[in-house]
């Protein structure tokens, strides 16, 4: 037996058994002709029962703010990250460590903006977000960065006509800073920092490469002499002769897996959580210590090196660096090294 029908009445409201003949439905229903066609579009609405309820839904459709009336946003912001995530041509290029400085950057993008229309962007917008996170002025670049990648992948690869790159024309904050090789009390403190903090200094140490690829060694990446390390930008593996200390400290490491850093028997560890126990371990060391992050030890290997007395060539064949980088870093090793001796004539 059908429920009797509500007795509420309005222009356009039209009442509808559901499927289940349980109970009668509320539409707000419009019709309009096209080209001699008839059109037809009817919303729901969710009265719950609610008299009042109903009067508010009605009433919003017949002002055009129901949400069933709001178009939905065409080429979105994350249909674009998702697009490019799943398509390996985009990501192929890049190293590691920058596909992950472009996933964080992108996950924020979704957060705020994911379901805005890339179009809806403006210069202007763009241009106040990355003034706004002038306290992070890396951040605020890779963000700017990652808005023109993802502007032109959209653009080239997906055909969307979005127009110009709003992030085209947009100054950098630019390069803050170089970073500080580490100095010697801070290594000292090595030998009482966590197992995974320790592990992590002495491959970048002993490596001279990125943290992200020294982190992730495999330990049958060691082999008698030699090492094989991975330039994380290029992707290509190289081997490298492995100075005595670090062979030994990886040799005195408990098997936990095939990697070094093992999060599992098969998996490394990833390098947020391995700078996360950095943090940790490098405030518990106070203030003094602040200035000094893993990147850092990498430039502490080409300054050893160079006092070592290793030409450019291979300081360049351990550490993958660049010419300009070695010559920056060796001026650092040089003027110690010439201080020392000017300094010990005085004496």
């Amino acid at each position: 037996m059908r429920p009797p029908k509500p007795r509420i009445t309005k222009p356009k409201l039209v009442w509808k058994l559901n499927r289940q003949k349980t109970a009668w439905v509320p539409y707000h229903r419009v019709r309009w002709t096209v080209n001699g066609k008839r059109k037809e579009k009817a919303i729901m609405l969710d009265w719950k029962g609610d008299a009042r309820l109903l009067d508010e839904l009605y009433w919003s459709c017949e002002s055009g703010r129901h949400e069933g009336q709001k178009r939905k946003p065409k080429h979105t912001w994350r249909e674009c990250i998702e697009a490019w995530r799943k398509d390996p041509k985009g990501q192929g290029r890049l190293a590691r460590s920058t596909r992950a400085s472009y996933r964080r950057a992108m996950d924020r993008i979704n957060v705020k903006n994911g379901d805005k229309s890339m179009g809806q962007t403006t210069p202007k917008n763009l241009y106040q977000a990355h003034l706004a996170m002038s306290a992070t002025p890396r951040e605020a670049d890779r963000m700017l960065q990652t808005v023109s990648l993802l502007w032109n992948y959209a653009k080239s690869k997906l055909f969307w006509p979005i127009g110009d790159n709003p992030a085209s024309g947009i100054e950098h904050f630019g390069k803050q800073r170089e970073f500080e090789p580490w100095p010697a009390w801070m290594v000292g403190k090595l030998d009482e920092a966590p197992e995974t903090v320790r592990t992590a200094a002495k491959l970048i140490l002993g490596t001279g490469q990125r943290p992200g690829a020294a982190i992730q060694m495999r330990r049958d990446a060691f082999e008698g002499e030699y090492m094989t390390v991975t330039d994380e930008k290029g992707g290509q593996k190289f081997e490298v002769y492995a100075p005595d200390f670090l062979r030994s400290y990886v040799a005195s490491l408990p098997h936990r897996g095939d990697y070094l850093l093992a999060r599992n028997i098969k998996q490394p560890l990833g390098y947020d959580a391995v700078e996360k126990a950095f943090r940790a371990w490098r405030k518990d060391l106070g203030v003094k210590a602040k200035p000094f992050v893993l990147h850092g030890l990498r430039k502490l290997a080409i300054i050893e090196l160079a006092e070592s007395g290793a030409t450019d060539a291979q300081i360049q064949a351990v550490t993958g660096q660049s010419a300009e980088m070695v010559a920056f870093y060796r001026a650092k090793a040089s003027r110690k090294a010439l201080s020392r001796a000017a300094q010990k004539g005085r004496e």
